[in-house]
C-alpha cells in the first residue's frame, strides 16, 4: 500500500466533529484558561513598562 492510498484510506475513516459533540461553540476550557493568563500577564508587563517609562522621564 502506497503512502498516498493511506492517506485516502485515514481521510474516509476521519468524521468532521459537528457542533453538538464539541459542546455548541463552547471553547475549551484550557483554551479559556491561557487566554486570560496571556491576557492578564500582558497587561501587567505593560503597566510595569509604562511604570519603567514614567519613573525615567522624572
Amino acid at each position: 500500500m502506497t503512502i498516498l492510498q493511506e492517506r485516502a484510506d485515514m481521510s474516509e475513516k476521519s468524521v468532521p466533529v459537528t457542533g453538538e459533540e464539541r459542546g455548541e461553540g463552547k471553547f475549551p476550557k484550557g483554551l479559556v484558561l491561557r487566554l486570560f493568563a496571556y491576557l492578564i500577564a500582558g497587561h501587567l508587563f505593560a503597566g510595569f513598562l509604562y511604570l519603567l517609562f514614567a519613573m525615567g522621564a522624572k
